[in-house]
């Protein structure tokens, strides 16, 4: 009876023991917290997993030694004194006035190389640029695109913090990225977001030629973040900060930064060639909708309908047709106006690319030289630091002869052969100060002015008597 005794005892303690165990276990598992309000209801929270969420102090602690505060200053002159002086020029002189902006820009190469948009350092006279540890240097332009808003300055220094450029392509909606720039002076401010979409245009309304095929996200950007860095977690950078959509001209939720595919080639362009060889597949596109799919008898909405083949164009020359349907470019399917630009605009005029059509809802492969437009096929002769636009060889002018003239800047006409400078009638010495009103100072900003005109350009320059003459050609 004893014996049973300290068995029953023996198995109560080991199973209190299995018990207790088992709870303490149990509670050591992650598991949903409660507690009680006031009216007694049980309440659930969620428990924080960490390892659930990025970590982005890596990816910013790295790179935001990289983007860097762009300071332009614009000299021009004060606002008439009246309106007979604005009418006859009499009256007191008129005082110089500066405009100073800011923005934002990204060291690519140890060497001082950095990205910024065209539109921070357009028509600057003086470009200062602050790195993250506040040292100050000049910058000069090395070349823009406004085209696509891309702009490369230089500074002199060596060994500088850099960021390496990322696979635009590989991002994923959803996926997290980073915006670093200068808002409102704010430096080396970083904010996060998502990539909301890929390949997003927005409406253009000075009608000039653009290409736009932004990376959109919901990152905070505003003035001052123009230039600036969008990375992704592994602190690779992947776009150049340029615009956001408000109606207020701050962040409303909606960023837009120009992909590194874009950007690598331009950067490329403008250290290979001094200027962008861009690519024209000469076509002119439209979106596919219901509507349109049942007006035009295709069976899906896949795609990119070619509403009209420019004669004469790259597209005419490989055989597509007016009513084509373009699928894909390369391998890569396009369902978007913007999606094809950024795709041919990766390509150089003479580069052969295969593209896909549908044709009566038939698919064949087509194979196309690409073909350039108007100077972006300029050619530029290092020896004698001239380029060739339009039949003529121009150069930056001497400050002895732009002394002489009285002018500040402009581009020399050395040389006229058969084009459409000759056809116009422009001779050697004319130096040229400005193209469809917009002053010119380097043959950069000659190529940006000429290759968002459409139609025709207005020139005006003058001769070594001091003569000033204008002239009009087409494009």
């Amino acid at each position: 009876m004893k014996r049973n005794f300290y068995i029953y005892l023996f198995l109560t303690v080991l199973i209190s023991g299995i018990t207790s165990l088992a709870v303490v276990s149990f509670s050591k598992k992650p598991s949903a917290q409660y507690f009680y309000n006031e009216d007694s209801i049980p309440v659930q929270r969620a428990s924080f997993q960490p390892q659930e969420f990025p970590d982005f102090t890596f990816a910013a602690e790295y790179a935001v030694k990289a983007v860097v505060h762009v300071k332009v200053v614009k000299r021009g002159v004060s606002q008439p004194y009246s309106l007979f002086d604005f009418f006859f020029g009499y009256g007191q002189p008129q005082t110089p006035r500066e405009m100073i902006g800011a923005g934002s820009g990204v060291i690519i190469s140890e060497d001082g190389y950095i990205v910024t948009n065209n539109h921070v350092i357009e028509g600057a006279d003086q470009i200062e640029v602050t790195l993250e540890n506040n040292q100050t240097f000049k910058a000069k332009l090395v070349g823009s695109d406004p085209a696509t808003d891309v702009a490369l300055i230089k500074i002199d220094a060596q060994n500088l913090p850099l960021l390496k450029f990322g696979d635009s392509d590989a991002l994923r909606l959803g996926e997290w990225v980073l915006a670093i720039g200068n808002p409102y002076n704010l430096r080396s401010t970083v904010t996060a977001g998502i990539v909301s979409a890929k390949a997003r245009s927005m409406p253009s309304m000075d009608g000039e030629f653009k290409i736009e095929a932004f990376i959109q996200t919901d990152a905070a950007v505003n003035s001052g973040n123009s230039g600036g860095a969008l990375i992704n977690t592994k602190g690779e950078l992947v776009g150049i900060n340029t615009a956001i959509a408000s109606k207020t001209g701050a962040f409303t939720g909606y960023s837009f930064a120009v992909p590194t595919t874009i950007v690598k080639k331009i950067v490329e362009d403008i250290l290979d060639f001094g200027s962008v060889q861009r690519a024209m597949l000469g076509i002119s596109m439209q979106n596919i909708d219901g509507n349109l799919a049942k007006e035009r008898g295709l069976k899906d909405t896949r795609g990119v309908f070619i509403a009209e083949v420019v004669k004469g164009g790259a597209a005419e020359k490989a055989g597509i047709r007016n009513n084509d349907v373009l699928i894909s470019i390369n391998g890569v399917r396009v369902n978007s106006s913007p999606a094809v630009q950024e795709q041919i605009s990766r390509y150089r005029p003479k580069d052969k690319i295969t593209v896909e059509i549908l044709r009566d809802n038939k698919q064949k492969e087509v194979s196309v030289v690409l073909e350039g437009r108007g100077a972006e096929i300029a050619m530029s002769d290092g020896s004698k630091g001239t380029t060739k636009i339009f039949g003529a060889e121009l150069v930056e002018a001497s400050k002895d002869k732009l002394n002489n003239l009285n002018i500040r800047s402009g581009i020399e006409v050395v040389s006229v052969g058969e084009g459409k400078f000759k056809d116009a009638g422009i001779s050697a010495g004319y130096i040229i100060t400005h193209i469809n009103q917009v002053p010119v100072r380097t043959l950069q900003e000659l190529q940006s002015v000429i290759q968002r005109s459409r139609r025709s350009l207005l020139i005006e320059g003058v001769y070594q008597d001091g003569k000033t003459v204008y002239y009009g050609m087409g494009l």
